[in-house]
């Protein structure tokens, strides 16, 4: 347990130092906020109507920013090789890597994005249920995430790789939390895509780790 504390403040250390943070994904979730009604109008109840699924969308768009690095910068200096000798299951190495990149960068996202849907015309009560959605989908993002930050390892370009990859394993929890949203503001209800959201990110957080590790294992040997 003191290995894997260890481990998890080093993880913080670096995500919340390296590169500005959070604040370069911030700024991109920022820009595509400011950036759509300059591109679709102002007509404020076209924007209304999609605020949630736009704010939902941008979520995902800029937690890829962060996840290039999760595990390269141990690939080139050699410390990925003392993690997988060390007293931690790789695996488990892995999960505390997106733990903690969840923590630095998918928690202020999922803060910001009620804001981003009012700004865009979301109902102020439907808040709640977008910080719900986009801290659980954040979560998802950041394991999913890794699993295309591991196969991207000592590929050039590695973030077109990474987006590639990761892109498609994206759309589960986007259409639920989407749906979450859109069937709240009909007035709905969004428990069952909610419900959904959570089985998925359940279901990423257990099977990513090893996938990652397998990734890792090839990279290096």
């Amino acid at each position: 347990m003191k290995a894997a504390g260890v481990l998890f403040s080093r993880e913080l250390a670096l995500g919340w130092g390296r590169g500005g943070g959070p604040l370069p994904a911030l700024a991109f979730y920022a820009a595509i906020t400011l950036l759509l009604p300059l591109a679709g109008g102002s007509d404020t109840d076209r924007l209304a109507a999609v605020a949630p699924g736009v704010a939902w969308m941008a979520l995902a768009l800029a937690s890829l920013l962060s996840l290039e690095r999760l595990f390269e910068r141990d690939f080139e200096d050699g410390g990925i090789d003392l993690l997988m000798t060390g007293p931690l299951p790789l695996e488990l190495v892995c999960a505390i890597k997106c733990l903690a990149q969840w923590i630095t960068t998918g928690a202020p996202l999922a803060l910001f994005a009620p804001f981003a849907a009012v700004m865009l015309g979301a109902p102020i009560g439907l808040s709640p249920l977008i910080f719900i959605c986009a801290l659980v989908g954040g979560l998802a993002f950041s394991f999913v995430g890794g699993i295309g930050a591991a196969l991207a390892l000592g590929a050039r370009r590695g973030g077109l790789l990474v987006a590639a990859i990761v892109m498609p394993l994206f759309a589960p929890p986007v259409i639920f939390g989407g749906a979450a949203l859109y069937a709240s503001q009909l007035g709905a209800g969004g428990a069952s895509g909610l419900l959904l959201l959570m089985g998925w990110t359940a279901a990423a957080a257990a099977l990513s780790p090893l996938a990652m590790a397998a990734a890792c294992r090839n990279a290096v040997g």
